[in-house]
């Protein structure tokens, strides 16, 4: 049947994709395996990764845009979560849909979306300090929070990935937390992948701000957090156990679903390699080398 899942893309119970080592984590219900058998698709909901599964750069992942096709035709929805906070969940809609995904923002949730919901949970009228790029500081705005750069009346540093980061930032920021200012980051990756090697990213603006004040941030609310799991599943509009989080990363992307009580996916088209899965104590529910292999055509 054309276009249906694939189930020679989910590995048998003590087999391994590409010889790395089996995944403990996998045991597939008897409702996954008639699924994949009836070639259509065992979940009602997917969360996609953004960079290194759905696409890198510019160019989109081989089959993305026909895998995403399919599983909309099934009846699956399907959101897109990202960790990058450079754009608005408007823009990621339009490049999806530049590359032949049809998006609507209200289909992608990105790291701002969970920094919000944190901030409204915990510091609602809180003044903020953002190292960050112009449209975290926008959104942030929008969504009826103070921000500032004085750093002697700011409640919350909110420490982004920010290709603007300097010294002025960087100082600001220390005199605010020994002010008495908390600190909140939107996510935890070291970097980016691009096609030309990647790019650091918020965790190496964190590590500078943590350094120099000595101390830690309250809260990191992108993937894996329980923040972004619970935006993502409010968008699906589907319990956790009907949901699945597909991802380039073990420790954002995995985590995360395993955490929230999903399944996960772990594509090899971007950040990790098959010895840091080999290495890793995270497993996977499946391995995939991209998001093609969800889907076959015989």
């Amino acid at each position: 049947m054309a276009g249906a899942l694939s189930s020679a893309s989910v590995p048998a119970v003590g087999m391994s994709p590409s010889g790395v080592p089996p995944y403990s984590g996998y045991a597939p219900t008897q409702q996954q395996q008639q699924s994949h058998e009836n070639g259509v698709p065992p979940y009602s909901g997917y969360a996609f990764d953004l960079d290194g599964t759905i696409y890198l750069g510019e160019e989109l992942i081989d089959g993305a845009g026909g895998v995403i096709e399919t599983l909309r035709s099934n009846g699956a929805r399907v959101v897109f979560v990202t960790n990058k906070p450079l754009e608005t969940s408007a823009e990621y809609a339009t490049k999806l849909s530049k590359l032949g995904i049809p998006t609507v923002p209200a289909d992608v949730i990105s790291a701002i979306d969970a920094l919000v919901l944190y901030l409204t949970e915990h510091h609602p009228r809180g003044r903020i300090l953002a190292v960050s790029e112009p449209v975290l500081v926008a959104e942030l705005r929008r969504a009826g929070f103070e921000v500032t750069e004085d750093p002697t009346v700011t409640d919350v540093v909110v420490v982004s990935f920010d290709r603007t980061f300097d010294y002025g930032k960087l100082t600001r920021a220390y005199r605010a937390v020994g002010a008495g200012a908390v600190i909140v980051a939107t996510n935890p990756d070291p970097y980016c992948p691009t096609p030309d090697g990647g790019l650091p990213d918020c965790a190496a603006m964190l590590a500078a701000i943590e350094a120099c004040t000595g101390t830690q941030a309250e809260a990191i609310v992108g993937k894996p957090s329980i923040y972004m799991a619970r935006a993502f599943l409010d968008r699906l509009g589907v319990p956790a156990s009907k949901a699945v989080m597909v991802g380039d990363r073990l420790l954002t992307d995995v985590a995360m679903g395993l955490e929230a009580g999903m399944a996960s996916i772990l594509v090899m088209s971007g950040a990790t390699t098959a010895q840091v899965l080999a290495d890793s104590n995270v497993s996977p529910t499946y391995v995939l080398a991209s998001v093609r292999g969800l889907i076959h055509s015989p």
